[in-house]
């Protein structure tokens, strides 16, 4: 039966996301055989969320999966975008700080993530912080060159400055 189960969450795997009918039909397959299978809720959570934008359900199959598995590792990233998208925030950022401790999660996306989830509230001196933090996590050029052009996007955000007003001379003679 287990090899049943991965065939079809391996098809469903890669399906996804050129041929959503067969990513569909091969997740139901899969919970079929074990409904409460972390790694296919997630996907169907992923479908729900960026192919459908229906983040709600997205959000409960997000939710199932991490009740079965909390170290089912791959929710998480996908689970905060999704709290973003729909202007969860305050959910956004329990479970950002929740994954933070969770033994294994990529310390790095999460701090961009935090980073990001600041940025979407306006606080972008913090954003900045976070993502300082999650340069320190990142251990690939990729993702660290990624992080220079979140920054810039962040900083280009900003209100600017007032350049001081030269002192108005006054002319008394």
């Amino acid at each position: 039966m287990n090899n049943l189960l991965d065939k079809y969450i391996f098809q469903a795997l890669d399906a996804y996301p050129y041929n959503l009918e067969e990513t569909i039909e091969s997740l139901h397959y899969a919970l079929s055989y074990d409904a409460k299978k972390p790694i296919a809720l997630c996907l169907l959570g992923q479908v729900y969320a960026e192919s459908l934008k229906n983040y709600e359900a997205a959000k409960e199959y997000y939710q199932e999966a991490l009740a079965e598995d909390m170290y089912a590792l791959d929710v998480y990233p996908k689970y905060i975008n999704v709290l973003l998208w729909n202007e969860d925030y305050n959910e956004a950022k329990k479970l950002i700080d929740f994954a933070l401790t969770v033994k294994g999660t990529d310390k790095a996306v999460l701090y961009l993530k935090k980073g990001i989830l600041f940025e979407h509230t306006k606080k972008y001196k913090k954003a900045l912080q976070c993502l300082k933090l999650s340069k320190q996590y990142a251990y690939n050029n990729h993702f660290i060159n990624n992080l220079k052009e979140e920054k810039d996007r962040i900083k280009g955000k900003m209100p600017k400055k007032k350049k001081a007003k030269s002192s108005k001379k006054s002319n008394k003679k």
